[in-house]
């Protein structure tokens, strides 16, 4: 068996390449996506490494209207989330991969339920990272730079996959793969190699389904592929601050995410994921919950997003939702309505007020009527003004 020769790259960097292959390139570009898929990833692709001028373009226009509600993630500097040369010194290529986390649901048991998103119910990421991982080691064997991300707002992960040609945007703007849908995570490696993209954009596959537009409960989807967050409830779940009055009801019992417009989703239909079900999360007790410390409720749910580490966030979810599937005249509900209206959190004592209101429970008030704090002044100002 011949050894191989070393080359160097315009970088200066030492690569092996197999001596007599014609095209070592797409030999090693091949040996990626295999070791993608040994590796757990359902999906596999090569995008170019150069800057998605497309996706900067939306990104922008959707920033200066306001759409994106003060996210960050992407939108905080597009210029460097558009851009692989930002991980990757002369980025070359972008290789990318999807996994699948749809999962059949699992038994309600709790009482109170509060719904938690598909893609949170467990850590799906941690096996694609570890997938990744390999992949971009792999490369770095070989003498390339490689660096991958999952989840970490460095890239815009649905664009590189789009231009890899692992699917199509949606109407709801999630990355849909042929014949098996958007119950996928995705992530990629930036890479400094030459690799040669793998296929090009997969066509539009929604035709004329609306079905996303009509399920979404707040009307997020403003036109097709274009979500507006100040009314998608997988963002306000996430925002800091006074859940919106407007969005309240909509919210139902979701306490992280929202699933409507993937559940409609006619390729999303019978999709299960073929890998081991890890231990799923895919409700939790709202009473229960609210009666976690901080440290009980972080060690539980602390891989949830949550603006500033902030365990309040879900608390106020929490107490959104059970305004509107709790019984006001269960004692336990009515017991988590009183802790809530003596919170020294004046956000929780606020939502707390809402949701007393919502399950009929205005005799509960009494000990905030003459709240001083400007959030609570507002919900009585409202109820007052609702009688």
């Amino acid at each position: 068996m011949r050894r191989p020769r070393s080359a160097k790259d315009r970088t200066g960097s030492v690569h092996d390449v197999p001596r007599g292959d014609a095209d070592p390139l797409q030999a090693l570009a091949e040996e990626l996506l295999a070791l993608g898929r040994a590796g757990g990833l359902d999906a596999v692709g090569i995008a170019p490494g150069t800057p998605f001028e497309r996706a900067r373009a939306a990104i922008e226009d959707r920033k200066a209207a306001g759409l994106h509600a003060g996210m960050a993630f992407t939108f905080k500097n597009p210029a460097r989330s558009t851009d692989p040369g930002r991980a990757v010194r002369d980025a070359r290529a972008v290789v990318v991969g999807a996994r699948c986390y749809a999962a059949a649901d699992p038994p309600v048991t709790s009482r109170w339920p509060g719904r938690v998103a598909r893609y949170a119910w467990a850590d799906h990421y941690a096996p694609l990272r570890e997938a990744l991982g390999a992949l971009a080691g792999h490369l770095r064997g070989r003498g390339w730079r490689a660096v991958a991300f999952a989840d970490d707002n460095s890239l815009v992960d649905r664009e590189a996959a789009w231009l890899a040609g692992l699917g199509w945007y949606g109407k709801n703007a999630n990355l849909l793969l042929p014949g098996r849908g958007s119950w996928f995570v995705l992530g990629g490696v930036v890479t400094d190699a030459p690799l040669p993209v793998s296929r090009r954009p997969v066509d539009d596959g929604c035709g004329r389904c609306r079905r996303c537009l009509d399920a979404c409960p707040t009307g997020a989807i403003v036109a097709p592929g274009v979500v507006d967050a100040r009314r998608c409830l997988a963002w306000l779940v996430q925002a800091p601050g006074t859940f919106p009055h407007e969005h309240r009801v909509a919210l139902g019992d979701r306490i992280y995410g929202c699933d409507d417009c993937q559940e409609v989703c006619p390729p999303n239909r019978g999709v299960h994921s073929g890998h081991p079900t890890p231990t799923l999360t895919a409700t939790v007790d709202l009473v229960e919950l609210l009666e976690l410390t901080d440290d009980e409720l972080l060690g539980r749910h602390g891989r949830w997003y949550l603006a500033g580490r902030d365990p309040d966030q879900i608390r106020r979810n929490a107490l959104v939702a059970l305004g509107n599937t709790g019984d006001g005249d269960a004692p336990e509900i009515q017991a988590a309505l009183c802790r809530y209206l003596a919170h020294p959190d004046a956000r929780l004592r606020a939502h707390a007020v809402w949701a007393a209101d919502r399950l009929g429970r205005r005799d509960l008030l009494t000990p905030v009527l003459e709240d001083s704090a400007p959030e609570v002044r507002d919900e009585l100002g409202r109820l007052r003004a609702v009688p």
